[in-house]
């Protein structure tokens, strides 16, 4: 039987520490899969759910962008993706009398633990300028409210519309083609603070800011280099690719400053044997300083270019532009740097550059560890030089891979879902709409706060996710948010962004990817384009979890029409009776859609073509693929100071918290821990349970300060520490952010640890404070 909600919120301040895990799922991740299931759905809900999850027939986790092959197991889905789908299914709901009891104030003071633990938002709710709470609306009224003040603004450039990753094609589509009818390419979204780096450097080398292998591709590898990424939590279906590479004969070079639970050892849940042995999959551990990753690649670059037919004359020959500037600024390269940057050993370095040498096929895999950095663009090129030098671009088995973090978050940026579009997807969408789209460029997710912060932006409409909780500078954020005259926040649940609002706010309920979508037309389907450009239909099972709900494109409909009136000529009421209709006008402004309804209709659907590695053709600037040179750069750290990146607990995906727990970390009941290397700890005289506040140091002068984190010793790399987020989003700078792309930094924040402002609650203090082991002795 599903569990009520939480009543109040959990007291966090006294988490107990264990030492950290070596092996990731196994039967502990069955265990508490079921767990949480059965607290949200109930039994019989959570095998009708579960078993529909990533299948031909069924409906796309939520969770991640993780690729599914072409033969499915019975359970296409790991513990965080049960999570996700849980908390959507969940059998818990707020409903309007929720809201009349819990004044805004009062969500405002909450976790975001506990928002998201309420359940299903079921009817659309409206907080009127000057009250104190939501309040029910109906749906008619809350567009023409939002036509109002859309209408009122002096330009279209006062509105900004953003969309999370979860958002299907069919309205992501919708959305960037009503606001470019309405005269603004203010698109920002969770792309920005993410893989906005890995796009930038991808456009720029190889032409296509997406990936450039298959499942297949991992699979027939000689070597994977897992690169800033931690795919035990994050991406858990991966390390069933990288298992079975590895039984292939396949090498894995993890580059990380943590060790990880999930890239130390697989235990594969669908065996016996997994379950009970598992497999090792890392075969050398480099554990980097933060930010020291171009300085790595840059010397295996001048390792590669000094070893005797090391490099793929050929394919340099036939294929790349630029080689020469590049040669000449790798082969600058200096040891002492190098190892200053990496806090690495020349023999590590070594090691890896033989592994690289013996393998022909070679694919590097990447996340947020790599593109949330000053320079993370160039580290990412730096990355992409390695590849061209060996010719493992347009090759089975090798390639760039970053790995997605939000299920269609790849699909929307191809849908339109930019600040930047270029021209040739423009002039196609006037053509097949009758429309003048604006050329100037909008703005991305910081230079949205900014505009917000200035009085620039007016209105802020968010087709899902949890803006305040996702974005940097906490304090700089919500008081920039606070200072609209509207905010829309397009839901499912609960979160931080409902409680920081304009000065009128609506929360538009709608249908989740378990959802059974039933339209005029009859039942709906929609689709996502996973992290490796393959396109599939995702189709919901269970009613709706309200009767007032909407889906997204019927949501983006209705406010077109409401906002643009008879004066637009597209057709939005079809678009909502029927999504084949808006299939076909995608078919006809985006490349390689071509027949789209026809080919979606096919189990497992289609995959996008990529010029790159279907033909090794390069439609960059030059017209091939282009080596890089930019100086090495790294973070400097003054003395007494850490290096902070933030990150995620395996309890958690993105800004949504499923419990309080850490496990393979060894973290249990809460979440406001500071992960420090215990020789750095000692320096600064911090002991294990000790608590500390982390106050960020930037170029502004301005103190940002997280207080009342617990002290872990834990086995990071020397001078960095760690800590999650969205808690320690208030230490990242609104401007710390990396060159062209304009992500966030929050991978390398400079912080001093100072004694904490406040104690702990009483009643956890003791056993926070005695008998914890040190957990890098424990190693």
């Amino acid at each position: 039987m599903a569990t009520k909600p939480p009543a109040g919120d959990p007291v966090q301040d006294a988490p107990q520490v264990a030492p950290p895990q070596h092996a990731a799922a196994g039967l502990p991740a069955i265990v508490h899969t079921l767990k949480i299931a059965q607290e949200q759905m109930g039994l019989a809900r959570t095998a009708r759910t579960l078993l529909k999850v990533n299948q031909k027939d069924g409906f796309d986790c939520p969770g991640c962008a993780w690729p599914e092959g072409d033969e499915r197991h019975t359970a296409e889905f790991c513990e965080n993706g049960a999570k996700a789908v849980a908390e959507e299914a969940t059998l818990r709901r707020v409903t309007p009398e929720f809201f009349a009891a819990h004044p805004l104030a009062d969500l405002a003071g909450r976790s975001g633990y506990w928002l998201g633990q309420q359940g299903r938002i079921t009817e659309p709710m409206y907080l009127p300028e000057g009250a104190d709470r939501y309040e029910p609306i109906g749906w008619d009224r809350a567009f023409a409210i939002i036509a109002e003040e859309l209408r009122a603004l002096a330009s279209p450039d006062e509105a900004l519309f953003y969309t999370s990753g979860r958002t299907s094609n069919e309205a992501a589509f919708l959305l960037q083609l009503f606001a470019r009818e309405f005269g603004t390419n203010n698109l920002p979204d969770c792309s920005n603070m993410c893989h906005e780096s890995s796009g930038s450097a991808l456009n720029e080398t190889i032409g296509i800011g997406k990936g450039s292998v298959s499942l297949e591709d991992l699979h027939q590898a000689d070597l994977i280099i897992v690169a800033g990424q931690n795919p035990g939590t994050n991406h858990p279906r991966m390390l069933s690719a990288l298992e079975k590479a590895k039984k292939a004969g396949a090498k894995i070079l993890t580059v990380n400053p943590l060790p990880e639970a999930g890239t130390e050892r697989f235990k594969n849940p669908q065996t016996p044997w997994g379950m009970l042995v598992g497999t090792a999959l890392t075969d050398l551990f480099l554990q980097i300083r933060i930010g020291g990753d171009q300085a790595l690649f840059r010397m295996l670059n001048k390792l590669v270019l000094d070893t005797p037919g090391a490099v793929d004359e050929l394919f340099v020959r036939e294929h790349t532009h630029g080689y020469e500037d590049f040669a000449a600024s790798a082969r600058e390269a200096d040891w002492d740097t190098t190892l200053a940057a990496t806090g690495l050993t020349r023999a590590e370095i070594e090691r890896a550059l033989d592994m690289v040498l013996a393998s022909k096929r070679t694919i590097v895999c990447w996340a947020m560890g790599l593109t949330q950095h000053k320079h993370a663009v160039a580290t990412i090129r730096e990355v992409v030089n390695l590849l061209l030098l060996r010719g493992a671009i347009g090759r089975t088995g090798a390639g760039v891979c970053p790995v997605r973090g939000h299920s269609n978050v790849q699909g929307d940026r191809t849908m339109g879902i930019f600040e930047r579009p270029a021209e040739p997807f423009l002039a196609a969408l006037d053509r097949e709409f009758g429309i003048t789209s604006p050329r100037h460029h909008g703005y991305d997710v910081v230079r949205s706060i900014e505009a917000m912060r200035d009085g620039r932006a007016k209105v802020l409409f968010a087709m899902g996710g949890n803006f305040v909780g996702a974005t940097p500078d906490t304090e700089v954020t919500e008081a920039a948010i606070r200072r609209t005259a509207l905010t829309v926040h397009v839901s499912t649940k609960l979160n931080r962004s409902h409680a920081v609002t304009g000065r009128r706010a609506l929360i538009l309920p709608t249908l989740g990817r378990t959802d059974r979508d039933v339209q005029a037309a009859g039942r709906q389907f929609v689709t996502v384009e996973d992290s490796m450009g393959m396109v599939h239909a995702s189709r919901g099972n269970l009613p709706p979890a309200g009767p007032r709900l909407l889906s997204e494109p019927a949501i983006v409909a209705r406010l077109a029409r409401a906002v643009l009136g008879a004066a637009s000529k597209t057709p939005w009421e079809e678009f909502e009776k029927d999504y084949a209709t808006i299939r076909e006008r995608i078919s006809r402004v985006v490349p390689g859609f071509e027949d789209f309804n026809a080919r979606i209709a096919r189990p497992g659907g289609f995959t996008l073509p990529h010029a790159p590695r279907d033909e090794r053709r390069f439609p960059t600037r030059t017209g091939k693929a282009n080596f890089t040179a930019a100086p090495v750069e790294y973070p400097h750290v003054p003395e007494g100071r850490l290096l902070l990146q933030t990150l995620r607990s395996h309890d958690q995906y993105n800004t949504t918290i499923y419990g309080l727990d850490d496990r393979y970390r060894g973290i249990t009941g809460g979440r406001r821990v500071v992960l420090v290397h215990p020789e750095d700890a000692a320096a600064l005289g911090l002991a294990d349970g000790a608590y500390t506040d982390l106050v960020g140091e930037w170029s502004d002068g301005v103190e940002r300060r997280a207080p009342g984190f617990r002290v872990v010793h834990y086995p990071t790399a020397r001078g960095c520490a760690a800590a999650y987020y969205p808690e320690t989003n208030v230490l990242v700078p609104l401007g710390a952010t990396a060159d062209t792309s304009n992500t966030p930094a929050s991978k390398s924040v400079i912080v001093r640890l100072e004694p904490a402002g406040r104690a702990p609650e009483a009643a956890g203090t003791a056993g926070a404070a005695e008998g914890t082991p040190d957990r890098a002795a424990a190693q």
